[in-house]
């Protein structure tokens, strides 16, 4: 796997480049994390606590947040929700070592990935990185159909029947994903690999999203018909008899 940083040149590129906003209540890792985004050549704004958060991501609209989830007063898990809940943006959790659940709750709230504490921050600009590259629109390619989905790369728009889908980044890349392959069986690994762009991390979060993902393209989530699971391998995608 090579991972590119991001690399402005110029006064101009500095303008232009996206702007990254750090919340975390400890001013060391906020100034840590901040200090290695800059370096990376991101705009970087800062907050200590959720109220904070939600005034500047107001004022000026993040390209991506990276977001503490022990957070006083207002916690990450609400952040998370009242900033998506303004518009689309990706969101990277930082959770302490072993807090499964919350880690699992926040990937439940839109979360696109996260961060476990401690942690390097070159691995999170990285993380940065490749959640900013799968966010922009794609130069090419056509629109995908199937079992009344329509998805359009390009605009980054999904439909069901017409009906506007609220998917979240890594929900689109999912469902672009199994509308790519359909009727091939793909392990959690595979998926890992392909749509997170990781040859490792926590496979619960594959978990998580394609549950969130059936919430939101099946009739019925409880009886998968669409995306179903394949005992002892993973998930396959089934587009119904004829809409292919």
């Amino acid at each position: 796997m090579q991972q590119q940083p991001y690399e402005p040149s110029g006064a101009q590129a500095r303008e232009e480049a996206p702007r990254i906003l750090v919340v975390d209540d400890d001013p060391t890792v906020a100034e840590v994390v901040a200090g290695y985004l800059d370096r990376a050549g991101y705009a970087v704004d800062r907050a200590d606590d959720g109220p904070t958060a939600l005034t500047r991501a107001a004022a000026h609209r993040p390209d991506l947040v990276v977001l503490d989830l022990m957070l006083p007063g207002m916690d990450g898990l609400e952040v998370c929700r009242r900033i998506r809940g303004q518009g689309p943006v990706p969101v990277i959790m930082l959770t302490a070592r072993g807090d499964e659940d919350d880690r699992i709750l926040g990937l439940e709230v839109g979360a696109d990935d996260y961060v476990t504490k401690p942690f390097s921050p070159r691995e999170l600009v990285l993380r940065v990185e490749s959640v900013l590259r799968r966010s922009r629109p794609a130069d090419t390619g056509h629109r995908l159909r199937a079992a009344g989905l329509t998805l359009d790369p390009a605009a980054r728009r999904a439909t069901k029947h017409g009906a506007e889908l609220a998917l979240t980044l890594r929900e689109f890349d999912l469902l672009s994903f199994f509308l790519r392959h359909p009727g091939r069986a793909f392990g959690r690994e595979d998926l890992m690999r392909e749509v997170w762009g990781w040859d490792f991390g926590d496979l619960s979060t594959v978990t998580v999203h394609v549950r969130r993902l059936r919430g939101k393209v099946e009739d019925d989530p409880a009886r998968p018909r669409l995306i179903q699971t394949v005992w002892g391998v993973g998930y396959r995608f089934e587009p119904t008899e004829g809409e292919t």
